[in-house]
């Protein structure tokens, strides 16, 4: 058996989905991997044109057997036990830089990319609220401006693109991962708050009539907010069917 690096190259109408799949045929989980960009398309980041995205999916310590099978190394599946702690693989043995940086870099990051894209608009770094069990803070991006929708796109897909290249370049400059957040003129709290009406008022509505509610098709983020509203219903519980981009959030009453 010889060890390499197993790649793989992915075609999908946006970035997120090429990720996706190529991490469905790989079946491995998205912290084994690393993510080449080969090209963003024009479709969610731009919001142009229709060309598809093209991303190359590298294998982290893949071993690949004499039949041609990938399999992660012995390394990566110990590590893989902890899911979180994979998230955060490779911090430790990096040099971490100052909070200033982390900030500075994730602004230039965005300030480079809305360039790219010919937006002009103003870019704020903060530190946000802790977003996960570990305590993580991520960095809250705010970026404002006069006809930013061109930024928001249908059901979220430009800024949820945005926000994912965002995190790949940081995470890759600062060599750790790094959780950044992107909203534009607030947009993303006026929807998590529409969100979370949203599912109350479903759970109520599963609680009274005894059956289930579907709810629209949503990009992952915005279903996970509706599964942490009701995650201590006492009525419901929440599960998400169907495949991207048509997964939906159905609220089952227990």
């Amino acid at each position: 058996m010889n060890t390499s690096r197993a790649t793989i190259e992915i075609i999908a109408p946006s970035i997120e989905e090429a990720v996706e799949k190529g991490l469905a045929e790989l079946s491995l989980p998205q912290e084994a991997v690393d993510v080449e960009i080969l090209d963003a398309g024009s479709r969610g980041l731009f919001g142009l044109g229709s060309r598809q995205a093209r991303v190359r999916l590298i294998v982290k310590g893949a071993q690949v057997a004499e039949g041609g099978s990938t399999m992660p190394s012995e390394e990566y599946l110990e590590e893989s036990l902890d899911q979180e702690e994979a998230a955060t693989f490779g911090q430790e043995a990096a040099t971490s830089p100052g909070e200033d940086d982390v900030l500075r870099v994730a602004r230039e990051t965005v300030v480079d990319l809305l360039e790219q894209m010919k937006v002009h608009a103003q870019v704020d770094a903060s530190y946000g609220e802790p977003d996960d069990p570990k305590g993580r803070i991520p960095v809250q991006i705010d970026i404002r401006g006069d006809d930013l929708n061109i930024l928001i796109g249908k059901r979220s897909e430009s800024l949820n693109a945005l926000q994912y290249i965002t995190n790949l370049i940081v995470s890759k400059e600062l060599q750790r991962s790094i959780s950044v957040m992107i909203d534009v003129e607030g947009y993303r709290l006026r929807r998590s708050s529409q969100l979370r009406q949203l599912a109350r008022r479903m759970a109520d509505q599963a609680v009274k009539t005894g059956r289930r509610q579907a709810l629209e098709p949503m990009p992952a983020n915005e279903r996970r907010i509706i599964h942490m509203e009701l995650r201590d219903h006492e009525g419901v519980t929440t599960e998400s069917i169907g495949e991207d981009p048509h997964r939906k959030v159905t609220i089952v009453p227990k």
